[in-house]
C-alpha cells in the first residue's frame, strides 16, 4: 500500500512530496539502513537512518527553535503521519514543511 509521504535527500532544499510503498523494506531502502523515528508533532514522525550520526552521513537538517539546536538528523530522511503503530500519509503539506525547517533554522 502507498501512502503519501515528503523524502528529503541531503541533496535537496525542502525534499519533495511522493508517493511510496509502506513498507519496512523500502523506508530501509530510502534512509540507507536500520530506522529510527523521530516524532515531530501529535501525528507525524521523521524516519531516518538510526545510524546516520554515528556513519557520519551529511547533515539532512536541523531541528531547534532557530538559535538553539536540539538535534541534527544526517541522511536522508521520510515524513510520514502516524495512527497508532501504523504510518499513515503526511498529515502536512509541503508549505508547512518548509515553514517548519525554517522555523528550526534551516536555510
Amino acid at each position: 500500500m502507498k501512502i503519501k509521504a515528503i523524502v528529503k535527500r541531503t541533496d535537496e532544499p525542502a525534499g519533495h512530496m511522493t508517493h511510496i510503498e509502506n513498507t519496512l523494506k523500502n523506508l530501509q531502502t530510502i534512509v540507507g539502513g536500520f530506522i529510527e523515528i523521530v516524532p515531530v508533532g501529535s501525528n507525524a514522525v521523521i524516519i531516518c537512518n538510526e545510524e546516520g550520526k554515528i556513519r557520519q552521513l551529511p547533515t539532512n537538517i536541523v531541528i531547534g527553535d532557530g538559535s538553539v539546536i536540539w538535534d541534527a538528523i544526517c541522511g536522508d530522511l521520510v515524513v510520514v503521519g502516524t495512527d497508532g503503530d501504523e504510518f499513515t500519509d503526511v498529515p502536512i503539506d509541503f508549505k508547512t514543511w518548509k515553514t517548519l525547517l525554517k522555523g528550526w533554522g534551516n536555510t
